[in-house]
């Protein structure tokens, strides 16, 4: 079996991405991603192919003035070069499976279409499936999705022979699409239509720096203050970080994509950069951090204490569960105050929480990317034909 997998997005979103093409590639099968160039050293690290398309997403990735792959003036550009190059990178494949922008899943979904492939899409988070937007809502986003891109789309499926398609939202994204998230962390909700296989995690092996090793030897255990790929986090990071050493306790800054550095040299502080989460997470008091499904998913598997800043990204979902599991707390973002964030450290530093937290530990699944995969070489297996002798 040949797979290709497209993505468009921050680390969070790929991460997943990569954890699948590798349980894949692991299973027998070749798979290819496509993806901004990024992820180019990602996706080498654990042998992965990858075909980089499109802009950087991260900012200092970029030359400067240019913008990002889902700015609204780069539309037709990003559409005009998933359809050049994606058609080639799927060529001998025998299914399509995208996450991310709008604009790469239609492209996908459209190649697929033309190939006679199957196609599905996945998303990290609840909130983000068709159906859990009201009818009203959703006929919105798909007016304005072929307002925004509609054009753009048509032009090329004609260049490749394929129809106008209109309802781009409903197109791209499907009716039932894949939902790579917990059931205990991320439970559907009447009415939501998905296919939930478990969150889609790359074990992680590789040791922490021998520096960061050192600090967490040196004294009781950090807490962890981190928003991943979020460019911009409006101070929260410098509150934090107050809130904590009022209380006594020692920082584990990380950097992130926002570059963040400590205020200055104290000993009870420590920056890191790119470390083993998975391992790092069980050794922390707590994490303060972004709604990101993966880091909260990572957090929360390591049984670790959680304060879930809302509104540095988009999605406030992750948040309220951590919340509603008694796992942590949920914090109005981007910049909470100094007083929010010293109560929600004292709820998340309680015995009770931290007992809650490992309690819930125990049931987060870890055969998300096994249940994609096997899904998987099931849809490729029934659009074959059966074989006579």
């Amino acid at each position: 079996m040949r797979v290709l997998i497209s993505g468009c997005g921050s680390r969070g979103d790929v991460e997943p991405l990569v954890a699948l093409a590798v349980r894949l590639r692991e299973l027998g099968a070749e798979v290819r991603v496509c993806a901004p160039p990024d992820y180019v050293e990602r996706c080498a690290a654990v042998g992965v192919p990858m075909v980089p398309i499109g802009r950087p997403v991260r900012a200092g990735a970029r030359e400067p003035g240019v913008l990002p792959p889902g700015a609204p003036e780069v539309a037709a550009e990003v559409i005009a070069e998933q359809f050049d190059r994606l058609p080639e990178a799927a060529e001998g494949c025998d299914v399509v499976l995208a996450t991310g922008l709008l604009p790469t899943a239609v492209a996908a979904r459209s190649v697929a279409e033309k190939l006679g492939i199957p196609y599905f899409y996945t998303v990290l988070c609840p909130d983000h499936l068709p159906t859990a937007h009201t009818p009203a809502r959703r006929a919105q986003y798909n007016e304005g999705a072929d307002r925004f891109a509609g054009g753009a789309v048509n032009g090329q499926r004609a260049l490749i022979g394929l129809p106008p398609v209109k309802n781009l939202f409903d197109y791209g994204y499907t009716d039932r699409p894949w939902l790579a998230a917990d059931p205990t962390l991320a439970p559907l909700r009447p009415g939501e239509e998905a296919v939930q296989t478990g969150a889609w995690i790359l074990p992680d092996d590789r040791p922490l720096p021998a520096e960061l090793e050192a600090f967490l030897d040196a004294g009781p255990a950090p807490v962890y203050v981190g928003f991943g790929s979020s460019l911009k986090t409006a101070d929260a990071d410098r509150v934090a970080i107050e809130a904590i050493r009022a209380q006594g306790r020692r920082v584990l800054l990380s950097r992130g994509w926002a570059e963040l550095d400590l205020p200055d040299d104290g000993d009870d502080c420590f920056a890191v950069g790119e470390v083993n989460l998975q391992a790092l997470f069980g050794r922390v008091a707590a994490t303060i951090h972004h709604d990101g499904a993966g880091t909260t998913h990572v957090a929360t598997r390591a049984g670790a204490p959680q304060i879930v800043v809302r509104h540095i990204i988009e999605q406030v979902y992750y948040a309220g569960r951590v919340a509603d599991l008694g796992i942590g707390a949920a914090l109005d973002g981007p910049t909470p105050t100094f007083e929010s964030l010293s109560a929600a450290l004292e709820e998340a530093l309680s015995p009770e929480t931290r007992a809650r937290a490992k309690e819930v530990a125990d049931a987060i699944r870890t055969d998300g990317t096994s249940v994609a995969a096997e899904l998987l070489f099931d849809a490729v297996s029934r659009e074959r034909p059966s074989v006579s002798v």
